[in-house]
């Protein structure tokens, strides 16, 4: 395959090679030869070892934990790949790390979205694809093209090959959000409602209140990110002590630290599916009630349409 003006290379990072490999799989090209590693002292050193010269390069990189190191991976790849002349350089980011920092949250507090999207766009990236972010709005901190993939459709396909769609319903775990509750809601056909909750202090959080009758049905939480695990947990409590029948997750980024994979081996949760988009840790892959949903093919037809210069958006017509 080949990008309209250019050959395509495809250079991974560290942070997730069995999705870069899938991609390239889809894509039917090989991953571009390179070393990614690190000095005694832990510095990161780069080499290109294949002529990128005047291509069209996409640097498959998820900023997951841990997330310092492979922001500078990311960031170290592609001025490589701009001091080798490559004619057009896309960061795919699978999972953007720091988009939780989308805003002031106190008086002297930082916007650390905007920083690093400062800093991938000063490193020489001429766009950006990322999947589900945080905030719609991030796309607005990079001064450079950015297409944020959805993977709702991935989603939607598995809900309808395994629930009964007539006693399901689609839950928020909070009342920020609605929106992308409501929009998955939409597209099988089932009512909405709501977890209302109040978290006491960062990375806890209790729930208060349920909104809507979810007795007898089969309840789907639908999020983003899923961090410590917490938030689901106590939906999933407050779901079951409403009447819910049985409770499933659906998140698309399984950042799972810490303890989160125990905490949801051992919750009332039928079953948390997550995409590959960071890559999972052996906790999670053992968990018995963890599912990933692979996304390698979502990305690698958003890249070969970028290549070609075709429509992203069309992807989720």
């Amino acid at each position: 395959m080949s990008a309209k003006n250019g050959s395509i290379k495809l250079v991974a990072g560290n942070s997730n090679p069995a999705l870069a490999q899938a991609i390239a799989q889809g894509l039917d090209l090989p991953l571009t030869k390179a070393v990614v590693r690190r000095f005694a002292d832990m510095e990161i050193f780069v080499e290109i070892q294949e002529n990128v010269r005047g291509s069209d390069a996409f640097v498959i990189q998820s900023t997951s934990f841990p997330a310092n190191d492979h922001l500078m991976e990311l960031l170290i790849i592609t001025d490589a790949l701009r001091r080798s002349s490559a004619r057009r350089i896309t960061a795919v980011l699978p999972y953007f790390g720091y988009a939780r920092q989308d805003r002031k949250s106190g008086s002297r507090t930082p916007i650390s979205a905007k920083l690093v999207a400062n800093l991938i766009t000063q490193a020489g990236v001429d766009r950006v694809m990322t999947l589900d972010l945080h905030a719609g709005q991030i796309q607005g901190f990079f001064d450079i093209p950015t297409d944020n993939l959805y993977a709702a459709p991935l989603m939607v396909r598995d809900i309808k090959d395994k629930f009964d769609l007539s006693r399901t319903m689609v839950i928020s775990p909070d009342v920020g959000g609605v929106a992308r509750a409501r929009g998955l809601a939409k597209r099988i056909n089932t009512p909405l409602a709501i977890v209302d909750k109040r978290r006491e202090r960062a990375g806890e959080s209790e729930v208060m209140n349920v909104i809507g009758d979810v007795a007898g049905y089969t309840c789907i939480l639908i999020d983003d990110i899923v961090d410590s695990g917490g938030t689901l947990v106590n939906a999933a409590d407050a779901l079951i002590a409403k009447g819910a029948k049985d409770v499933y997750a659906y998140i698309t980024h399984g950042v799972l630290s810490g303890g989160a994979a125990a905490r949801i081996t051992n919750s009332r949760l039928k079953e948390l599916v997550i995409t590959d988009s960071i890559l999972p840790t052996d906790a999670v892959s053992k968990a018995p009630n963890i599912r990933t949903l692979p996304i390698a093919s979502l990305i690698s037809d958003a890249i070969a349409r970028t290549a070609a210069e075709e429509s992203v958006s069309s992807l989720f017509d």
